[in-house]
């Protein structure tokens, strides 16, 4: 008998929901960077918003490749 509980679907969903929410949530805040770069005339915060939206983009993708790798070994 093993005291750890049986994983379900729903906790893998879960986890992979969780996962993917850093990549959203560092193109959200990069894009919103971007932004206010733009309407200040800032173009250091314009740069930083751009790369945290390459960054975001990247973590997405780099998710989505181990979540395909995990699925298919």
């Amino acid at each position: 008998m093993s005291d750890e509980p049986e994983k379900t679907i729903e906790d893998e969903n879960d986890g992979s929901l969780k996962q993917k929410i850093p990549g959203l949530g560092q193109y959200l805040i990069g894009e919103l960077e971007t932004i206010g770069g733009v309407l200040s005339g800032d173009p250091l915060a314009q740069a930083e918003g751009e790369f945290n939206v390459e960054v975001g983009t990247v973590r997405e993708e780099i998710e989505d490749d181990l979540e395909e790798s995990r699925e298919n070994p």
